[in-house]
């Protein structure tokens, strides 16, 4: 039986963190590709600090040409994303910021793998998914995020005009019995207008919206607070710490609650099983808690380069249903074909739906009428009821 009384913390970091802001810009530049053509391939990387962004990695189309067009937009394409982020301080603007191309053809070798409809690197990838909140994520990570997203929904309809981009969450939430009940501590810093703002100054701006996130009844009089503990925080973004893509891979999943596989997800077109298999596993996982058997489920799915099929699909289920894991294993080989076609067919994935998907999680966020966000549908629960 796993511990059922314990404090957990998760972490969460806004759309204007420096790595965030490259995922951002990564994600978006897959995006414009797969408008192009639907079996784009994109392994796109982005770097920013002062002044400058520099992206780089592989891409193909059918079309050289047209491959050749979309290379010069790559410049515009990074600047949207800042703006739209809004970030205009004095190192770094969005329209006086250095953008610097590196991206070129897709690897011939890495390619005929993926032609073969194999998956396009060997790797692990997990899903997970628990009751303890309505969208089956654990509670730290899942509130860690919202409160940064609504902050940034504050400061971007102009309601929080002192506010700037960059920021982060922490919450450490304590559990009884398995189930959250309360958030012992928080912890919040964000970029501000003015040094002559306190940590004070604005905690009083941000507590209100903190209070809207969370339950009632889960800030206590004993809930500590730390806002802004260092003080001043007015040069943010790249400008303060440079940014890469990939470096917020448990921010991006479960918050460390459950394990991670290998790879990255920003960047990466759905032909790489780092991300569209890691969105499989979260699809089954959960679907399989959706179904009421188990109360926590974690899927393991694993390939190698260039072959179709997954080499193993392990499921653990924590000690938290009379469903034997073994059956589950096979229950999933029927109601899903988990060859990365297979995957990209089921959850629809060759569309431009990632850019909307570099902050606040990749996960536990509600399905969109375009299709973002389609792993997070429960459109399997009556499928695997029957095969388990």
């Amino acid at each position: 039986m796993s511990r059922q009384d314990y404090t957990f913390t998760s972490e969460s970091v806004s759309e204007g963190h420096p790595d965030k802001v490259c995922d951002r810009i990564s994600d978006a530049v897959l995006d414009a590709l797969l408008r192009e053509e639907p079996e784009a391939r994109v392994a796109c990387e982005t770097f920013a600090t002062s002044s400058l962004v520099v992206i780089g990695g592989e891409v193909g189309l059918s079309d050289q040409e047209r491959l050749k067009d979309y290379m010069g937009r790559i410049g515009q394409i990074a600047r949207d994303c800042i703006k739209d982020i809004g970030y205009e301080q004095e190192k770094f603007h969005w329209n006086t910021l250095h953008v610097l191309n590196f991206l070129h053809e897709q690897s011939a070798h890495i390619a005929q793998g993926v032609d073969r409809d194999g998956a396009g690197d060997q790797g692990i990838m997990f899903g997970f998914a628990t009751n303890e909140t309505p969208d089956l994520m654990p509670a730290p990570i899942q509130y860690a995020h919202k409160i940064l997203e609504r902050l940034a929904h504050a400061r971007k309809s102009g309601a929080e005009p002192l506010l700037r981009p960059d920021a982060k969450s922490q919450l450490s939430v304590r559990y009884e019995g398995g189930k959250p009940v309360e958030v012992t501590s928080i912890v919040l810093s964000t970029q501000h207008e003015s040094e002559d703002q306190t940590s004070g100054d604005i905690r009083a701006i941000v507590e209100p919206y903190i209070r809207e996130v969370l339950p009632a009844d889960w800030i206590t009089d004993d809930t500590i607070w730390h806002v802004n503990p260092t003080g001043t925080f007015v040069i943010g973004g790249p400008d303060g710490d440079a940014g890469l893509t990939g470096r917020k891979i448990i921010v991006d999943t479960y918050g460390g609650a459950a394990p991670h596989g290998g790879g990255a997800f920003s960047g990466k077109d759905p032909t790489k099983v780092d991300r569209s298999a890691a969105y499989a596993a979260r699809y089954l996982a959960k679907n399989i808690v959706a179904t009421g058997a188990v109360g926590r489920c974690t899927v393991q799915l694993s390939y190698a380069i260039g072959v179709a099929e997954p080499l193993s699909i392990y499921v653990d289920t924590h000690g938290t249903g009379d469903v034997p894991p073994e059956a589950i294993e096979l229950a999933i080989r029927k109601c899903m074909d988990l060859t990365p076609r297979g995957i990209r067919e089921k959850l629809q994935l060759n569309r431009p739906i990632y850019e909307r998907t570099a902050a606040y999680g990749h996960f536990g966020r509600q399905p969109e009428a375009d299709g973002g966000f389609s792993w997070e549908k429960t459109d399997l629960v009556e499928e695997l009821k029957k095969a388990m």
